[in-house]
């Protein structure tokens, strides 16, 4: 019988980088125009309660369809690649990837597996449910931010880099471009990454998915002003908001934003910032860009991967790209 292997947890983030990095993104967001708050501040313990009860959703499509393409191609996954090392970007409680660590664990194949995420008390507890769950295998977690820390990851072996959820369409066209190349930059020749993408569809049906209707969403996206209210001491008032949820058709992304029904003042003492709000004006929270096949075998292309596999049922996409010599 195999020997259970204790998880290592690695902590790249400053203590104190949580509320120094949300000073900074309120000052450059809610001080300039337009208004701009980033997503990641969405999910505190509430937002990712709520966001857990989205993916549960009739209307919210990605989250199964994106477990089911992973249960459908595991196998050929791991015949395809070849990796002994899976790393997973932004991976929470890695509830998704646990199919995919099952198909390699089942094949022999995995030596090790790195979740990523800002989130360490999430990350310790998923640690430890996922060694007692593959006794033989190497969790070295990593408390982290894949958009600074790409490079800070654990070197060796065979990888494949799981970055799922769709959660590459949180990134405008420039930040997707530098987070490619990051990436890119990060893997040796023959190593792969497993993307998960939405597809361009019916705007009905994009609206749908991101305006449900028993309000959860709505919920979530206001929930980045409690946490503003809550760690700078601001004083939003969340009920004159409502919530804007848009298809933006030349971009083709989502445009989730939050609009002031009445001239407000809002002090944000914690930022040391004070914002006037005209009636109408708009707060944009979240973009969620969809994608067509090609245009992300483009995106992958010039980051310096070269696409083997993308399965589809449609509406979402699990893309398999090789980091090219």
């Amino acid at each position: 019988m195999t020997n259970r292997r204790e998880p290592v947890v690695s902590v790249l983030l400053d203590p104190d980088w949580a509320s120094g990095s949300l000073v900074d993104d309120v000052r450059r967001g809610l001080g300039g125009f337009p208004r701009t708050l980033p997503p990641k501040w969405l999910y505190d313990d509430r937002g990712s309660e709520l966001f857990d009860r989205i993916t549960r959703l009739p209307e919210y499509y990605p989250t199964e369809a994106e477990r089911a393409l992973i249960a459908a191609h595991a196998d050929e996954i791991v015949t395809l690649t070849g990796a002994d090392t899976v790393v997973e970007l932004g991976s929470g409680t890695s509830d998704k990837t646990r199919t995919l660590l099952d198909a390699f664990s089942s094949a022999g194949a995995l030596d090790r597996f790195v979740p990523v995420d800002v989130s360490e008390a999430t990350l310790r507890t998923a640690a430890a449910e996922l060694a007692e769950r593959y006794p033989g295998l190497l969790v070295e977690a990593v408390v982290g931010d894949f958009t600074l820390h790409l490079g800070h990851l654990p070197a060796g072996g065979r990888k494949i880099v799981a970055f799922l959820g769709g959660t590459i369409g949180n990134l405008y066209v420039e930040e997707r471009a530098a987070f490619l190349g990051a990436l890119a930059d990060s893997l040796a020749p023959g190593d792969f990454v497993l993307l998960g993408t939405d597809l361009v569809k019916s705007s009905d049906r994009l609206i749908a998915a991101y305006d449900d209707s028993q309000g959860v969403t709505r919920e979530f996206v206001t929930n980045a002003l409690h946490v503003v209210n809550r760690e700078l001491g601001a004083d939003f008032d969340a009920g004159s908001f409502s919530y804007v949820p848009f298809w933006d058709p030349h971009m083709e992304r989502m445009d989730l934003r939050l609009r002031s029904e009445m001239p407000q003042r809002v002090r944000i003492p914690g930022a040391d910032l004070q914002i006037d709000l005209a009636s109408g004006e708009e707060i944009r929270v979240e973009i969620s860009t969809k994608f067509r096949p090609d245009g992300l075998r483009a995106e992958l292309t010039a980051a310096g991967f070269a696409v083997d596999q993308l399965w589809s049922d449609g509406d979402f996409a699990l893309t398999l790209a090789r980091r090219s010599d």
